[in-house]
């Protein structure tokens, strides 16, 4: 797994760029940045960028569940940006674990995405 994390600060969100599978030691990776972020800045937006993504590995998914129920109030939006329709299914999967509004952009849409995650409202 390649992972990426870039903090924009002042539009008050996180990046995340993806690629290959997600596993269980990735969460334990990147989880402690993401939660000294939130409680450095409270919620926080992320953009989550799936460049030649393969999954999440079952431990990875369950990971994955527990952060979004941990967090569920400390992210305001969440955009996925990805290159297969799956990808389009899991940003849907994840609304009911997050309070967070929730979109999906396609890669070619990259800086849609960005100028969406980074408005205020």
């Amino acid at each position: 797994m390649s992972l990426e994390i870039i903090h924009h600060e002042t539009e008050n969100y996180v990046e995340i760029n993806m690629s290959g599978k997600l596993v269980k030691q990735d969460y334990h990776d990147f989880t402690p940045t993401i939660e000294t972020l939130i409680q450095q800045h409270g919620p926080l937006h992320m953009l989550v960028v799936l460049h030649d993504f393969h999954g999440w590995s079952m431990e990875a998914i369950w990971e994955d569940i527990k952060f979004d129920l941990k967090h569920f109030k400390d992210i305001g939006k969440l955009a996925m940006v990805g290159e297969k329709k799956w990808e389009e299914g899991m940003a849907m999967f994840c609304k009911p674990f997050t309070s967070a509004k929730v979109k999906y952009f396609d890669l070619h849409e990259l800086d849609a995405a960005r100028t969406w995650i980074s408005e205020t409202e």
